[in-house]
Parts: structure tokens; sequence; C-alpha cells
């Protein structure tokens, strides 16, 4: 599938459900992929309750910029994207495991490729994720 380009921004200003039950199938957006080419990622750590990575983007580099949650799934097919961002991360001495993680000392420019997803309201993230929308599952680099 060939990935839809887009940023932060506009992902922010996607329109949002009033109710997303928790285990509504994928439909419309919810099936398509997108590449955003520029973003800043802000905080990172494992999900103590599913082990997914959860990473939280911006479109700028100030720390009170709305946010979207990034996820890289557990799963064995992204066990490749979870050990490379750790080691990009480690580049920056920067330890994410199922003990390290949170804000970044400083947001890192980062791409991400991943599947849109409308999460339900629940306990997610840091109080500047400001949408219900994630990419998710989803892979990230970090730029020079």
């Amino acid at each position: 599938m060939t990935p839809i380009e887009t940023t932060v921004d506009i992902i922010l200003g996607w329109p949002q459900d009033d109710i997303v039950l928790p285990d509504a199938p994928r439909t419309g957006r919810d099936l398509q992929v997108f590449h955003v080419a520029q973003s800043f990622l802000q905080n990172v750590h494992v999900n103590g309750e599913d082990c997914d990575v959860d990473l939280e983007i911006s479109q700028t580099a100030d720390r009170n910029a709305p946010r979207v949650i990034v996820e890289t799934p557990v799963d064995s097919e992204f066990c490749s994207a979870r050990k490379n961002i750790q080691s990009q991360l480690a580049q920056h001495g920067f330890r994410l495991d199922v003990e390290h993680g949170g804000e970044l000392p400083q947001a890192l420019p980062a791409e991400v490729l991943g599947m849109a997803f409308e999460d339900f309201e629940h306990n997610r993230g840091s109080a500047q994720v400001t949408t219900l929308w994630e990419l998710h599952p989803a892979t990230v680099n970090l730029l020079p």
C-alpha cells in the first residue's frame, strides 16, 4: 500500500468520533497507511499493559506542542523496528526498556510510517496528547 504523506498537525485536525468502542473494527481512515516525513519525538516508553512501545510525536520541538501517539507493537514482525528505535535512542544516551523511558531530554527529529487508528478514550500518554488518533502499528526512525 502506498503511504499517504501527512503531518502531525494534519493528524491533530482529523475529526474524532464521539464514541469509539475498544473492539470496533477498522474502517475508513483506519485502513490507510500514512508517512510523516518530519516530526519531533518527545516521549517514549514501553506500555506496561501490552508491552507496545508508545511514542509521542509533535509538529515542533516545543515541549508543550500538541502530540500524537505512535505505537510499535510487541508482535514478532515488529521486533526489528523495536530494536531499531532502542538502538537509535541509545545513540542519544536514552535507554528504552520496561524499566526506562519517558520524556526525552530534548525532542529528536523523526519520521514515522504507520496505519491510522482511532483509539478509544482511556488513560493514554502525557497531557500534551490531544487526539484519539494514533499511528498504530507504526515504525519510527530518528533523523540526523
